[in-house]
């Protein structure tokens, strides 16, 4: 798979962060000569925390995880590439068990310290030998890098995607690395693809479940590729306490503001490099909408511009059709006034006021969407309600992956 024209140069240097261990194995989900499934070992005293999908058809996996969050605690996670194990009844939940129960033998541990999550084709059940050969295997494997981690637990990604950033804690420098994967079927709903964070920082779990929330609502649920959202999506957030920074347990503590900062902006960076490699994506699009009646009302008329897929190609097609989007705003179902309404492409204002700008020139807007980074900004002009979300164009390519995907 070629890839995808909006990646970054390269994979970032991601620094390691004391007490977690990655370790990576071919398990052999799909006939494929590369590590599908990850291991990552954490030192005893970790705490845990995550948002997983709303589909109501979820994952075996995603149930384990949604019963062990409760508890706060965490030893190891598991991740399986190739084989989403959703929709399949009791020997989808029997292979969760499995890998569970080996895991945690392993270590000494708990089952519901080893989270569990899987990625790939929906409605075939994982195989137990297999997965359990893959983690007999990863147990003794050498001390994997977070970019091998990353390109293991991807599936039609065509980059490995990482991110990081520090912040000082109570004096401490903490440090936060994450990875992700997602490439299609990718809509926000809580959390969208398969995203995984550590930090060294001392915090307590419900710390760091508010703060991942928090940063979730502002990042990997502002991202859309194609409106479909997986019965497998989960974000889970890993804290060794490493660091040994007094623990971070409310807003007031000293420290808590950075740490927010930086698992946020670790959240932003995962979030866009997964619309940047949306399946057949060509360009990276960001859309602003402001003056809307809330918040919440501006996110859903984002999302209905994003999702849109008379927008989506006529970006692709680098047309200018600014009339997509008023359709897109008008079909949004939120309150808006025609004739108050305001958008612009690059900066440049095409129509004002429920009509185009007077003497308007197409040929800078033109010139605007033949880049790989194109800005989108609407203003319904009727309150202070604000939203920024990403997407990705729709072209040929989406549908070519998509139409082979079991092949």
């Amino acid at each position: 798979m070629n890839r995808s024209p909006l990646a970054p140069a390269a994979f970032p240097v991601l620094p390691p962060v004391a007490g977690v261990a990655l370790r990576v194995a071919r398990a052999g989900y799909k006939a494929w000569d590369r590590a599908d499934l990850t291991l990552a070992l954490l030192d005893e005293g970790s705490v845990v925390a995550g948002v997983t999908t709303r589909s109501k058809c979820p994952s075996p996996e995603v149930e384990w995880c949604r019963r062990a969050l409760v508890l706060g605690r965490a030893r190891a996670l598991v991740v399986n590439a190739g084989n989403a194990n959703a929709f399949t009844g009791n020997r989808g939940r029997a292979a969760v068990e499995a890998i569970a129960a080996r895991v945690a033998g392993q270590l000494g541990c708990q089952p519901s310290d080893v989270f569990v999550a899987s990625t790939g084709v929906i409605g075939v059940p994982l195989p137990i030998d297999r997965a359990e050969a893959g983690l007999d295997a990863a147990v003794t494997a050498p001390v994997a890098s977070w970019e091998d981690a990353a390109n293991a637990i991807a599936t039609t990604d065509t980059f490995a995607k990482g991110a990081s950033a520090t912040a000082v804690v109570d004096g401490r420098n903490v440090t936060i690395s994450g990875i992700v994967k997602g490439s299609g079927m990718i809509a926000p709903d809580m959390a969208t693809m398969l995203g995984f964070i550590f930090t060294d920082a001392a915090v307590e779990p419900a710390f760091l479940q508010k703060a991942l929330e928090d940063s979730n609502d502002t990042t990997f649920s502002c991202i859309t590729v194609d409106g479909d959202t997986s019965t497998s999506d989960t974000v889970l957030a890993f804290a060794t306490g490493k660091a040994d920074n007094r623990v971070l347990a409310n807003d007031d503590d000293a420290g808590a503001d950075a740490f927010r900062a930086a698992l946020a902006d670790v959240c932003r960076q995962l979030a866009h490099l997964v619309v940047r490699d949306g399946e057949g994506a060509s360009k990276f699009i960001r859309i602003d909408v402001e003056g809307a009646d809330s918040d919440r009302s501006a996110h859903r008329v984002a999302m209905s511009i994003a999702n849109s897929p008379l927008v989506k190609t006529a970006i692709a097609g680098e047309d200018a059709n600014w009339g997509r989007v008023v359709m897109a705003v008008g079909k949004a179902g939120e309150p808006a006034e025609r004739d108050r309404l305001s958008i612009a492409f690059g900066g440049i204002e095409v129509a004002r006021d429920g009509l185009v700008v007077e003497g308007y020139d197409e040929a800078p807007v033109a010139a605007h969407l033949k880049g790989d980074e194109v800005e989108i900004a609407v203003n319904l002009n009727i309150g202070e309600g604000r939203a920024t979300v990403w997407t990705c164009d729709l072209t040929h390519g989406y549908i070519a992956i998509n139409a082979d995907y079991r092949s």
